[in-house]
């Protein structure tokens, strides 16, 4: 109990480098979107001010804030959706000023309408409290020398500008997508690296560990999915980011392959973890996860390194040619022998996400006469 103290200083000291790691990477992570912000800020106020003569133009410099934002969705059509809805709420709330006049209860009517409009235009609760506060503005601020529809011209401008942002100075879309893409890949690692010790030592403790892990991947390809989306999207209309189109597309189809691998690996990391419980050792079904987790490896590093774009695909058609569970456990019985029959879908996946075309890769397997686990397919099983 003596040393309960020191421990839990220990403790203390590790968790505050944690948070405070975590907060130096989420800052240097924002820092392309902070330069996007301020300089899309100090466009819409140079063109509010000096352009049209509008003295503090502050809705123009809030609603490129809130239209912009810093969250992972800032594809054009998120941005444009923002900036009209915003555009609009400000409008309204100029209109309602305009026939009711100002006070109390005018302030609850305007914030009514304007929540509820706000949300026809998007089902993001943040988005109408983000209209709310411009609509806010509109009813507590003295009307501007401009007029009182002044401001929604600059909201116009906000929208305006933070669409010439997001094409003109984008955010590297690439960098989190392969972000994602590592994070997503490092959990394959370490669920197939947990499966072939699992298999190779016996070791069922290893496999429900590794189970887990291969449950949470749904999030992880959700996420790269989202920024995926918004890279090709900004790459669609940005002059800079266009040439990089051909590398998002194949991203796609590696994310198209690593959305069914972790479908079909929750499934057979369920069957190996059934398996393990026996106490046998399986080095020959080890062996073949083992291979499959270096072919899985090259595919994720495929994102950031295109010359590896052949090397996964030798590592799965070599496997491909040798799923046979005659070939592979020739003793085995069938518990051992479907672990086999499930990978071979697998591994068809596998090779068309590395581009080779899905009839091609099926007559790479060896025929599989009268299995009983050949009719087995590794989605047919809830994941």
């Amino acid at each position: 109990m003596s040393d309960s103290p020191p421990l839990r200083r220990l403790a203390r000291r590790v968790r505050m480098r944690a948070h405070f790691a975590a907060g130096w990477r989420r800052a240097v992570d924002s820092l392309p979107a902070a330069l996007q912000l301020t300089l899309a800020v100090i466009a819409s106020y140079s063109i509010a001010h000096f352009v049209f003569g509008h003295a503090t133009p502050l809705i123009a410099v809030t609603a490129t804030i809130s239209t912009l934002g810093l969250a992972r969705n800032a594809k054009p059509r998120a941005v444009l959706e923002t900036a009209l809805g915003i555009t609009v709420g400000i409008a309204l709330s100029e209109a309602i000023v305009l026939l009711i006049g100002k006070g109390g209860w005018q302030l609850g009517v305007v914030l009514f309408a304007t929540i509820v409009v706000a949300r026809a235009f998007s089902s993001n609760p943040a988005f109408a409290i983000a209209a709310a506060v411009q609509g806010m503005i509109v009813v507590l601020l003295p009307d501007p020398a401009g007029g009182v529809f002044t401001r929604s011209l600059d909201g116009v401008i906000a929208g305006l500008v933070a669409l010439a942002a997001t094409a003109l100075i984008p955010r590297d879309p690439r960098r989190e997508t392969k972000r994602d893409a590592r994070l997503l890949f490092s959990v394959f690692h370490e669920g197939l690296g947990g499966l072939a010790d699992s298999l190779s030592n016996a070791d069922a403790p290893a496999a429900e560990l590794a189970l887990d892990r291969l449950r949470r991947t749904q999030v992880l390809v959700d996420d790269w999915a989202t920024s995926l989306d918004n890279a090709q999207s900004i790459a669609s209309i940005s002059p800079w980011l266009r040439r990089h189109k051909p590398e998002l597309e194949t991203q796609e189809r590696i994310l198209a392959g690593a959305d069914l691998t972790a479908r079909h690996l929750r499934v057979v990391a369920r069957r190996i973890a059934v398996l393990v419980s026996d106490g046998v050792k399986r080095p020959e079904l080890a062996a073949m996860i083992a291979e499959l987790s270096h072919g899985v490896d090259l595919l994720g590093q495929q994102v950031e390194d295109r010359s590896l774009v052949g090397a996964s695909r030798s590592v799965f058609e070599d496997l491909a040619r040798r799923l046979d569970p005659a070939l592979i456990v020739p003793d085995g019985a069938l518990r051992e022998s479907v672990i086999v029959v499930l990978l071979r879908p697998f591994v068809v996946d596998l090779l068309v996400a590395s581009g080779m075309d899905a009839q091609a890769a099926r007559d790479l397997l060896p025929p599989v006469e009268d299995h009983p686990g050949s009719e087995e397919h590794p989605l047919g099983a809830p994941s």
